[in-house]
């Protein structure tokens, strides 16, 4: 059959938008360039999004059907933002361009072609919640003895299930990997993975990772169908593209195999989601995939001062595994950033608390204006500390306060009962935290409880087992055993000691059970742990915490600036924001990099990326600190080094101040 082939109707020059003079030389060429595989490497703040917009106008300006351009985000958000701008720059609607994250486009095909894969078009997708209860459902169709030992519960078997799907990787390697603690369970987690999947079909349910599984079934298992969408998308535009995982990638290149018209953008520097399941090596060997790639660099940074934009490039120079690339500062020179070396975590509170009001009230910097940056939410919890007490308000981007979260609370509830055997709120919190103890049966065990003239050394296992069910009994023997030890007058001087032995008796493994983030709650509590250490008595450490918790509450920030608040984030959360004054804390190795983060030399890069994408945040000041000293458990002090990120950067790329105390 003899093809004919329609030719764009546009010609550049009735192009609306004047490209050249909107447009820096590099983003120019980006934007103007032709067709075939292109690898775009954007900076920081070198004008990402901005590039992609001209980049989507330029091609509708060039007569190409906007239905037959596929624009992929990370967020839909992200998309209707650009083509909303496109509107404006050319005057056309576009609404008929596909613009969306990869779940979104993969739900609208497959609500056409469902059927081919036994589904109905109807089919619904769940949320997470209700993908976790079908989970737990599941479990409890093949009869899993879960109470005998602790078996992963729905949001980790969730994550497990996610993670092996969009990686592409066997369940085994997963929990090998991440969950080793798991590994004896590994049948009957795949079983129920099996499970899983067969109850979906059957009740025509899909959940997010579905919208992506089946989305590449379509295209591998009909010809026709891989056919239909590859001759409709003429050009692919993908943002983000460090982030994407293996099955993103596989999908695009499917989708691209026709006209090869595909263009990804993205940093490989600010690749720092793997423990998502995002593949560096989608971006790092793109040329690999695509030999006859055009690469273009986006260097010139909008965002931040010359000094700044130095130490981040030598940093990120140390990485062999790149795309080298130079930022080059639009603006005027500005103030070197500071190192910061502190006596310990307190001082460090102290320095960034204090430096923060110097700021605004001699600088006029808005508390708006300012953030604290750190490499795991643990880190932050000295400084909000700090921050209550002096009045200055604060916004928690990496998640709840850290005295709000359920595993804090935990933990403390069995400090609570200690130093007061009538709390009710704390013995009913750390009574369901028993397996097969649930709302009911505390409530029981509770009006038993109270009614005991001493609670704590009158409690006997035997009298609550008719409280509960048979089953139960084992764990309510543990249970009183940790109620006992906890009770030795000796640790009511050490609440350090007592927060330990929660942890050795069995809270670890619910944690482990429980969440998928178990790490960083197990680190959170042992810097919880780590705190307590400078109490003499559980009562005084449980007072200071209830009242700093009490002036959160209150809201106590005086001063009249109520709608400013210092935003505190884990650099992970912090990707893709910018603030005028960037304060990165805990910069020790082993905190920053994180020691559990270094098994390999990719491992390494990526943690440097991790504080290249730290450093990239701040426009105009940044300060880098880290404590000398720190305080351990049955240890006096353990002296920190700096972390090696700070060790491998030139001098003459900071300035060093020298805290003193008053």
């Amino acid at each position: 059959m003899k093809r004919y082939t329609l030719k764009p109707t546009g010609t550049p020059s009735q192009f609306v938008v004047n490209y050249e003079q909107e447009l820096n030389p590099e983003q120019l060429e980006v934007v103007m360039a032709g067709g075939g595989p292109i690898l775009v490497i954007a900076g920081a703040g070198s004008g990402k999004t901005r590039t992609v917009t001209y980049r989507v106008a330029r091609l509708i300006e060039s007569g190409v059907d906007p239905s037959h351009i596929l624009l992929i985000t990370f967020t839909n958000r992200a998309a209707k933002e650009m083509l909303h701008r496109v509107e404006l720059l050319i005057g056309q609607n576009v609404k008929k361009v596909w613009g969306g994250t990869f779940h979104h486009v993969g739900n609208l095909i497959l609500r056409h072609h469902a059927k081919l894969l036994g589904y109905e078009s109807n089919f619904t997708i769940l949320d997470r919640e209700d993908s976790k209860d079908l989970i737990n459902t599941c479990v409890a169709d093949l009869k899993i003895k879960t109470k005998e030992r602790r078996f992963p519960q729905g949001d980790v078997l969730q994550d497990i299930i996610s993670l092996s799907f969009n990686t592409k990787a066997n369940m085994d390697d997963i929990i090998l990997d991440r969950y080793p603690f798991f590994y004896t369970l590994l049948d009957e987690i795949i079983m129920v993975a099996r499970r899983y999947q067969e109850r979906k079909k059957k009740l025509n349910l899909m959940d997010f990772d579905d919208l992506l599984l089946n989305w590449e079934r379509l295209l591998l298992t009909f010809p026709e169908i891989h056919s239909l969408y590859g001759k409709r998308f003429q050009h692919i535009l993908v943002d983000e593209y460090q982030d994407t995982n293996k099955i993103q990638a596989d999908i695009v290149d499917l989708l691209a195999s026709h006209h090869r018209n595909l263009m990804v953008v993205g940093d490989d520097s600010q690749s720092i989601y793997s423990f998502r399941g995002a593949n560096f090596a989608n971006i790092i060997d793109f040329p690999e995939r695509y030999p006859d790639v055009t690469v273009y660099k986006l260097e010139t940074n909008y965002r931040s001062v010359p000094e700044i934009l130095s130490l981040a490039n030598y940093s990120i120079s140390c990485n062999e595994r790149q795309f080298p690339k130079n930022l080059k500062a639009v603006r005027r020179s500005g103030v070197q950033p500071i190192l910061i070396p502190v006596n310990d975590v307190m001082q460090q509170a102290s320095f960034v608390a204090q430096r923060m009001l110097e700021l605004r009230d001699e600088e006029g910097m808005s508390l708006d204006e300012m953030a604290v940056l750190y490499r795991a939410h643990y880190h932050s919890m000295e400084l909000q500390m700090e921050l209550t007490r002096r009045g200055i308000p604060f916004e928690v981007r990496s998640g709840l306060k850290f005295f709000e979260q359920a595993h804090i609370k935990d933990v403390t509830g069995y400090l609570k009962v200690m130093v007061n055997p009538r709390d009710e709120l704390a013995w009913k919190r750390i009574l369901r935290l028993i397996p097969r103890i649930g709302k009911v049966s505390s409530e029981k065990i509770w009006d038993y409880i109270q009614a005991l003239p001493e609670p704590l050394s009158s409690i006997d296992t035997q009298a609550l087992v008719p409280f509960a069910t048979r089953n139960a009994q084992p764990h309510l023997n543990r249970f009183t055993h940790v109620l006992k030890k906890l009770y030795r007058p000796e640790l009511q001087k050490s609440p350090a000691e007592m927060i330990e032995l929660v942890m050795e008796e069995g809270y670890e493994e619910y944690l482990q059970a429980k969440y998928s983030n178990f790490e960083a709650r197990i680190e959170d509590i042992k810097q919880l742990r780590q705190f307590a250490l400078q109490y003499s008595s559980t009562e005084n450490f449980l007072s200071e915490l209830a009242l700093l918790s009490g002036m959160e509450a209150e809201n106590a920030v005086g001063g009249g600036y109520e709608d400013e608040r210092v935003k505190l984030s884990t650099v992970h959360q912090a990707k893709g924001l910018e603030w005028s004054v960037v304060f990165v804390i805990w910069l020790c190795d082993g905190r920053f990099p994180s020691m559990r983060s270094l098994k390999t030399k990719e491992d390494e890069e990526e943690e440097r990326r991790l504080f290249y994408v730290s450093v990239t945040r701040a426009k105009d000041h940044l300060y880098l600190c880290y404590p000398i000293l720190a305080y351990d458990y049955n240890q006096p002090s353990i002296l920190l080094r700096p972390s090696r990120f700070i060790q491998e950067i030139p001098e003459k790329a900071y300035e060093k101040w020298a805290v003193e105390e008053d």
